[in-house]
């Protein structure tokens, strides 16, 4: 060891409860990093079920988007999609998940909110593609949301990762080898001083 440690009975308590510790700490990244693992593997099956209503959604929305075109014609959908206001029904807050802050967005628009248009100037077609663009926003909305989360998590799980590989690989024995050192090295005394005590005891008693 680049150190030198004296081989003292506070060394050896020292050196244990270190010891412990990093145990202690290796056993509850270990922990973590296995709930962090579950979460990851859930939000990967919730984004892949996501992703899918995603690719259906918009193949409706925009075949309904086609219908309304040749009904309406295109300029007068068009002039209509100028009228939408810009979205300000998002809200992000976070949530904790092992220390790991995870962000939860929110739509508060219904899913049935009222259309920005005059329902006399559209068709049917037009309001099934809104209805059917609204539900794509939301579910991208949610993958987002996902994502962002799992990579969150995979970062988080790297970091604890290499955290415990390096108490397990690294300073759990470096202190094991230290506590096997210093007893050692005090049982050597031990012995020494016991041999040097009935070294002294002959003496006397030959005296």
């Amino acid at each position: 060891m680049a150190e030198t440690v004296f081989a003292t009975k506070g060394n050896l308590i020292a050196a244990k409860n270190t010891l412990e510790l990093s145990k202690l700490g290796y056993e509850l990244l270990d922990k973590k990093r296995n709930i962090l693992i579950r979460e990851i593997m859930e939000l990967i099956d919730i984004a892949d079920d996501i992703q899918k209503n995603i690719e259906k959604t918009f193949k409706e929305a925009y075949l309904a988007l086609q219908h309304a075109n040749v009904m309406m014609g295109i300029a007068s959908v068009e002039q209509i999609s100028r009228a939408i206001p810009i979205e300000e029904d998002i809200t992000i807050k976070a949530r904790s998940i092992m220390g790991v802050e995870i962000p939860i967005v929110e739509y508060l628009k219904d899913e049935e909110n009222v259309a920005m248009y005059g329902l006399l100037s559209s068709t049917a077609a037009l309001d099934e593609a809104r209805k059917k663009f609204e539900k794509v926003k939301k579910f991208t909305l949610e993958l987002a949301m996902i994502e962002n989360a799992a990579y969150r998590l995979a970062i988080n799980i790297k970091k604890t990762q290499k955290r415990a590989n390096a108490l397990k690989n690294i300073t759990i024995p470096k202190y094991e080898e230290l506590v096997k050192t210093i007893q050692n090295a005090l049982e050597e005394k031990d012995r020494e001083e016991f041999t040097r005590l009935k070294v002294i005891k002959r003496r006397k008693e030959r005296e």
